[in-house]
């Protein structure tokens, strides 16, 4: 497991660069784009390291985050 500040470093430049894909895809504003993202089930697993959901690339979280906003629900995929 890393750092309790590495993982912080890398959960802040996932999430910036998932803001700004949220920002690009669909035209939100920054507030409201990370509110969105920060109150989902995504970013609930996201925060926490052993998910592993931090592994994925930006635009396959996006991907995630997307259809859980479709949805409703988060779903992973496996590997």
């Amino acid at each position: 497991m890393m750092e309790n500040n590495q993982f912080e470093l890398v959960l802040q430049t996932i999430s910036t660069g998932l803001v700004a894909m949220i920002i690009t895809e669909t035209g939100l504003d920054e507030d409201t784009a990370m509110e969105k993202l920060y109150s989902s089930a995504l970013y609930s697993a996201l925060e926490k390291e052993e998910t592993k959901v931090w592994h994925y690339s930006v635009p396959k979280l996006y991907e995630l985050w997307e259809n859980e906003i479709k949805t409703g629900q988060l779903t992973l995929p496996e590997y």
